[in-house]
C-alpha cells in the first residue's frame, strides 16, 4: 500500500540535543511559550497564544481528554531500600489500565521497577499512607518490565484512589528531578477528563481558556478524543532497524459525534492536538478500513496493529472509512467507539484524516520525531535545526509548533 518503514535506521532520525535545551519547568503562563508555524516549506517564529491566526475559520481542531494518574509507587524492602514502581499497564491484555483503576483490594499490572536486582522474587514490599498498608509482590518479567501484583488494605478503595493517595506523577524520565507541588496541576491539560495516561498529551499544555475562546471566536470548530498515553511514548528505539521495535499499545476512545465531526470537516483542514491526537484519528481511518473490507466481523472492540498500513491491500476512500465507524456504531448501538492501537506513523505512510499538527519538539530516535518526518518530509530537519537555532524550548514542558502537512 505504501512505503514499508520496518528497513528505516533511526539513526538517520537523530540531531544533537543539548540537555540545557530540555525544558525542565513550564514557563508562567502556558500560552506565552513560542508557536513554529510550518506551512509550504517556509517556517516562520510566533507565540501560541496566536494559534487561531493561523488556523481557518470552519476547520475542526481536535483536543486529548486524557488525564495523567499518578502511577508512580516508592515501595520499601525490609532493609529500608526504596524501589520504585511505575504502573503503566493492566497485566490483562484483555483488559486496560484504566479498567484496573476500578480494581478493589488487588490488582496486576505491568510496571517498570527501579532497582528490580534488589527485589528478591519471594519478597512482599510494603508502603503505609493515611491509614492504608499497600503491598506489592514481583511475579514474571515482560520485555524490560515487570508483572506485578498489587494489594491493599483498606480493600474497598479503588486501585485509582490508591494511586491518588500513595503515587506520585511519572515525569519523563528525561528532566532529572522529583515531582514537585506545582506538577500536579501543570502537567495536566485544561481538557483532562478522564483518568488513564501515565505521560501527559504534552501539546496540549500550551492551551488556555483565552486561546480556545479565540479559536472559538474566530469560527474553528473543536472537539475531543481520549487516548490514553502510554509509557511507551518515552520507550526509545533500540533496534538497528525498527523492524524491531514494538509500537507500545494504547487504549481510543471515540464518541460517536466525534465521527460526525471528521465526516464534516473532512477536506476542509482537520488539526490534531498532539502525536496521541494524531495517532487516534489516524486509527479510526484504519477501524473503518477493516469494517468495510471485513463486513460483519467485529462486534464490539477493534485493534489496529503497527504494521497495518504498510501491509498493502485495497485502498478505501477515508470518507467511506468515517461512514463504516459511523454505520457500525449506529447498527451495533456503540454510544463511544472503544479500540486499542499499536499504529506507527513513520516516512512512508499516507496521512487519511489530519491535515494540520500541533506538537512540541520530541527526543532524537524516537517514534514520535519519525511521526513528525511522515507528516513534513525532508524538512523534518530544517524545522529542528531553525528551533535549535533559535531557542526554543524542547520535550515535555519545552515550546509548541503547528505544522501543515505537506500535500
Amino acid at each position: 500500500m505504501h512505503n514499508d518503514p520496518r528497513s528505516i535506521s533511526i539513526q538517520n532520525y537523530t540531531y544533537d540535543l543539548p540537555y540545557d535545551r530540555i525544558a525542565q519547568y513550564p514557563l508562567n503562563e502556558r500560552d506565552a511559550s513560542k508557536l513554529l508555524v510550518y506551512r509550504n516549506g517556509t517556517i516562520a517564529d510566533h507565540l501560541f497564544s496566536d494559534l487561531s491566526n493561523h488556523l481557518q475559520s470552519g476547520s475542526l481542531i481536535v483536543f486529548n481528554t486524557t488525564r495523567v494518574v499518578r502511577a508512580r509507587l516508592l515501595m520499601k524492602r525490609a532493609t529500608g531500600a526504596q524501589v520504585e514502581i511505575f504502573c503503566t499497564d493492566a497485566s490483562d491484555t484483555s483488559k486496560n489500565f484504566v479498567r484496573a483503576l476500578d480494581e478493589k483490594g488487588k490488582v496486576n499490572v505491568i510496571a517498570f521497577v527501579g532497582n528490580s536486582k534488589k527485589w528478591n522474587d519471594t519478597e512482599i514490599l510494603t508502603s503505609e499512607f493515611d491509614g492504608c498498608v499497600l503491598s506489592a509482590k514481583k511475579l514474571t518479567p515482560t520485555s524490560d518490565q515487570w508483572n506485578v501484583e498489587l494489594s491493599w488494605t483498606p480493600a474497598d478503595l479503588t486501585f485509582a484512589e490508591i494511586l491518588d493517595r500513595a503515587g506520585k506523577i511519572p515525569l519523563p524520565p528525561y528532566m532529572h528531578r522529583d515531582e514537585e507541588s506545582t506538577d500536579a496541576e501543570q502537567y495536566q491539560t485544561i481538557f483532562a477528563t478522564q483518568k488513564g495516561s501515565v505521560a501527559a498529551p504534552t501539546a496540549g499544555l500550551h492551551f488556555t481558556s483565552k486561546v480556545v475562546h479565540s479559536l472559538l471566536t474566530k469560527g474553528i470548530k473543536s472537539c475531543a478524543v481520549t487516548l490514553h498515553v502510554g509509557a511507551g511514548t518515552f520507550k526509545p528505539v533500540k533496534s538497528e532497524r525498527m523492524s524491531g521495535h514494538d509500537m507500545h499499545r494504547e487504549q481510543v476512545i471515540v464518541d460517536r459525534g466525534i465521527i460526525d465531526e471528521l465526516i464534516a470537516h473532512h477536506g476542509k483542514g482537520i488539526t490534531a492536538v498532539g502525536t496521541t491526537t494524531l495517532r487516534t484519528l489516524e486509527s479510526i481511518y484504519w477501524f473503518g478500513r477493516q469494517l468495510v473490507l471485513a463486513p460483519g466481523q467485529f462486534r464490539s472492540s477493534l485493534f489496529v496493529g503497527q504494521w497495518e498500513p504498510y501491509e498493502g491491500g485495497p485502498d478505501v476512500p477515508a470518507s467511506v472509512a468515517l461512514t463504516a465507524v459511523k454505520d457500525w456504531m449506529r447498527e451495533y448501538n456503540h454510544d463511544n467507539l472503544v479500540g486499542f492501537t499499536q499504529l506507527l506513523i513513520a516516512p512512508g505512510y499516507k496521512f487519511r484524516i489530519v491535515d494540520a499538527l500541533v506538537t512540541n519538539f520530541h527526543q532524537p530516535q524516537s517514534t514520535l520525531l519519525l511521526l513528525v518526518a511522515a507528516f513534513v518530509g525532508e524538512d523534518v530537519r530544517k524545522i529542528y535545526e531553525h528551533a535549535l537555532a533559535n531557542n526554543y524550548r524542547f520535550l515535555s514542558y519545552g515550546d509548541g509548533s503547528l505544522l501543515f502537512r505537506n500535500q
